[in-house]
């Protein structure tokens, strides 16, 4: 089998990561105090089973019962927990194409055909998708990679016609317009991942949750492993999560950035959708993507380049700090001036 390739991890000291869609800010204050107050015993005993403390502060934030609540190490291992539930030989998976490129990997080990479906016009939702009759169907809205967000009375209309269970991915949902939270109060298939990766700056301690109906819920409880959240994620978890005031300042900072990053990419040739998410794709037909790509490494600036058709001309570019961008908006028009005159 074809395993999952994540972004390259640099170790040089001057390197600039935006490759793999980390938040550039640190994580709340509150986080470290968490740790700083973690005692021996805490480290010395195994973890709460289902993260009751992160799972009660979710509730109070996301205004749902705890019990619907399922935490996890890192979304990718909620992930594996589904497939686990719903997947097998005889139970496919079905998911919009292009999208996150560790679903047909996973639906691989539980050796479950897979129904790929192109995305429709602008981003839209398939028609094809609502009648596959797949035991699992994932939404990753916004999508990886593209950026691109379906709306919510759109993805409420596939709840309804799809038979099996309705995963939306909304690891990037913390960046967009709105998300699809209000639908597990209206489906008892509809899950909703999300990740602390990403807006919460916890992409190092691994960290996860999803939320659904109790049925689904328990369901996934059955088949993950016993202590899959360690104790210092799950206090670090719930203290990101309660401090909401610090979270919005910095999601505001990264939308700012991201418009400024959209519209200078622009300015020097890139075509550049708009993004709901905290990466842009930007698209450039000369000089060839991957030399710019190549060239961006040769200076120690990462980004994500994917050699696959419909995306090789494409260059997935993280938002970071103001002075991150700088440094890339500079190194793309000398590469770019320079390819081109060669």
């Amino acid at each position: 089998m074809q395993g999952y390739t994540p972004g390259f991890q640099p170790t040089e000291a001057d390197a600039i990561k935006i490759n793999t869609n980390e938040n550039p800010y640190p994580p709340s204050p509150k986080v470290f105090e968490a740790l700083a107050n973690l005692d021996s015993e805490a480290l010395r005993r195994y973890p709460p089973v289902r993260g009751d403390a992160f799972r009660r502060t979710a509730a109070k934030v996301h205004g749902i019962d705890p019990e619907m609540i399922v935490c996890g190490n890192g979304g990718d291992e909620l992930l594996t927990i589904l497939m686990r539930c719903c997947c097998d030989e005889k139970r496919p998976l079905a998911y919009p194409i292009p999208s996150y490129s560790l679903y047909p990997v996973l639906a691989e080990i539980q050796k479950a055909p897979t129904i790929e479906i192109p995305w429709g016009e602008n981003y839209s939702i398939p028609k094809e998708l609502y009648q596959t009759d797949a035991a699992l169907t994932i939404l990753c809205n916004p999508n990886a990679p593209t950026g691109t967000l379906v709306s919510m009375d759109e993805v409420r209309q596939l709840a309804q016609a799809v038979e099996g269970v309705l995963m939306i991915d909304e690891a990037y949902v913390d960046f967009s317009d709105h998300n699809c939270l209000p639908l597990v109060k209206e489906f008892d298939n509809v899950l909703i991942l999300r990740s602390m990766s990403k807006g919460y700056s916890l992409a190092g301690m691994r960290f996860g949750y999803a939320m659904g109906s109790r049925r689904i819920a328990e369901a996934m409880f059955k088949v993950k492993d016993s202590y899959n959240v360690n104790m210092a994620t799950q206090a670090a978890a719930a203290a990101a999560l309660s401090d909401q005031v610090y979270f919005r300042r910095i999601i505001n900072k990264i939308i700012t950035e991201r418009e400024r990053l959209i519209t200078a990419l622009r300015e020097i040739g890139f075509v550049v959708p708009p993004s709901q998410t905290n990466f842009v794709l930007a698209q450039i037909k000369e000089p060839a993507a991957r030399q710019v790509y190549e060239k961006l490494i040769q200076r120690h600036i990462y980004v994500r380049y994917f050699e696959k058709e419909g995306l090789d001309d494409k260059l997935r570019i993280t938002v970071g700090a103001p002075l991150q961008t700088d440094a890339l908006l500079g190194a793309l028009r000398e590469i770019i001036n320079g390819l081109l005159q060669d």
